[in-house]
């Protein structure tokens, strides 16, 4: 479905997409990188409004989110096009092609979530930020009728429109794909996710970290050492999951050893107060203790979750410190 893009401008007879950072030039009838922003006769329309391709309720632990609403499960839908093109998307059927879609309203969505008895929505799947009018649109109804917004993104955003999208969105997930060399090999900014993080931390916004881990392409361990203190330096409390990666679309390279992600795990636990390792199952990496006090939390084997000596504000009973938004 078309609307009008939010964020464009005119540019030497065609126009500029503000959206993200690739700031791609479009000329009469061009589409944008992401395939579903197009110039038309001088405006900026994105094609894939209230365009659903995916919708379940899903726990929250899946997006993944292990600080925010544990134990909760979230309405959670997706559209199709990505600002990026990896070759190792797992996703790719909906992000770098149009799939067959449903065409909904945001109204729809939210009766949908809330007859679904979620407490919220989770905008992911593909990229959401490319859909970001209906985004925007839904998550100001959404947040109206009581319900919570989290976003599962690469956070390829510029500032401006990031800023607006905010104010109705209570959590994001942020998949940080690697270092500076990685992030131009695939096309994006590295120092600008950083950016947009310590943004988000800036505005009370809950961040969680999701690094893919890929033998050979972004395993390096001084690498990503040092994408753990960047993170550290924002907040050693950010949430940093560590995903082990399967062959998918381009990439036929063998899964990630599971030792590789165990030795990682104490890498990055050497920064950041909380780590996970996903994709692995292993309640030994999932589980939640305070850094503090090192009380046992939340236990997770799975998506089996059990929340333990944390207060209804998600606070440790025993020392104090604050774990989770609920």
């Amino acid at each position: 479905m078309k609307k009008m893009a939010t964020f464009f401008d005119e540019k030497d007879g065609g126009i500029v997409c503000e959206l993200c950072p690739r700031k791609c030039f479009l000329k009469d009838d061009q589409m944008g990188f992401c395939k579903v922003r197009r110039n038309e006769d001088g405006i900026l329309y994105t094609m894939n409004y209230g365009e659903i391709s995916a919708i379940a309720m899903e726990p929250i632990e899946k997006k993944p989110f292990f600080h925010f609403r544990p134990k909760d499960k979230v309405f959670s839908i997706g559209s199709w096009g990505c600002n990026f093109s990896c070759g190792f998307c797992q996703n790719w059927e909906i992000s770098q092609v149009k799939p067959a879609v449903k065409t909904v309203t945001p109204v729809q969505i939210v009766e949908m979530a809330k007859n679904s008895n979620s407490g919220g929505i989770a905008f992911t799947y593909n990229e959401p930020i490319v859909g970001y009018e209906f985004v925007l649109d839904t998550s100001r109804i959404s947040h109206k009728e009581g319900l919570y917004n989290v976003l599962v993104t690469n956070g390829y955003i510029e500032l401006e429109p990031l800023s607006v999208l905010i104010q109705n969105i209570d959590a994001i997930n942020i998949d940080v794909k690697g270092n500076e060399s990685f992030y131009r090999e695939i096309g994006g900014d590295y120092n600008h996710i950083l950016k947009v993080i310590e943004f988000l931390k800036s505005r009370g916004i809950h961040v969680e970290v999701t690094t893919l881990v890929i033998p050979g392409k972004n395993d390096n361990e001084g690498d990503l050492s040092k994408i753990f203190e960047d993170i550290s330096k924002i907040d050693r409390d950010i949430p940093l999951h560590l995903t082990r990666y399967f062959p998918a679309y381009k990439y036929d390279i063998s899964p990630t050893p599971i030792e590789k992600l165990e030795k990682l795990f104490y890498i990055a636990k050497e920064f950041l107060n909380f780590v996970y390792l996903g994709n692995v199952f292993d309640k030994k990496f999932e589980t939640t203790f305070c850094p503090e006090c090192h009380t046992e939390l939340i236990v997770r084997d799975g998506y089996k979750v059990e929340v333990k000596n944390l207060t209804e504000g998600g606070i440790c009973k025993v020392c104090g410190k604050k774990i989770v938004k609920i």
